[in-house]
């Protein structure tokens, strides 16, 4: 009987672990951080869903709708102070990042509620809107991608789609 209880509490520990180990997900966690040359830091975290066959715009973060900008919890950008996000104010925090995909230019939205699932957004929690044209990444990026450069350029890549914005310090 001791055996079979050890066993159990066993099988129960391994299994909670499972569920809390993330990087086991089809779409794995992921971070990003870099200081600009400007000295912001920027770090980003977000999980990295596959293509898997489905067609970007389409089947998946469609064309025309909030999407979270990633899988799972919501994606979070933080900036340690007061930045300019392609020209437009922003407050030094930390944001849920959503995007509004389109064929030629995508929305990014910098959402004052971060602490959540994804799926969950409201807009009247919007810090910042911007709108920027798609761009065409070298090669097909299977699993999406966020990069930041130390020239303050954050991309979207994902597909054959990139979507490049510029952050700077604020003054």
């Amino acid at each position: 009987m001791r055996i079979l209880v050890l066993t159990i509490l066993t099988l129960i520990g391994q299994l909670a672990f499972a569920q809390t180990d993330k990087s086991k997900r089809p779409s794995p966690p992921d971070s990003v951080k870099v200081t600009t040359t400007d000295g912001v830091t920027i770090d980003i975290h977000y999980s990295r869903p596959s293509l898997k066959g489905r067609q970007l715009g389409v089947d998946i973060a469609p064309i025309g709708t909030v999407w979270r900008t990633g899988a799972n919890e919501a994606t979070t950008i933080e900036f340690d102070k007061d930045v300019l996000v392609e020209g437009k104010k922003l407050a030094a925090g930390k944001y849920g990042l959503y995007s509004i995909p389109g064929e030629h230019e995508t929305t990014i939205m910098f959402n004052k509620v971060w602490n959540q699932w994804g799926t969950k957004y409201d807009e009247k929690e919007d810090a910042l809107r911007i709108s920027v044209s798609n761009g065409t990444a070298n090669n097909n990026q299977e699993q999406f991608k966020i990069g930041a450069t130390p020239e303050g350029t954050i991309s979207l890549e994902w597909g054959e789609y990139i979507v490049p914005f510029n952050v700077k310090a604020s003054n």
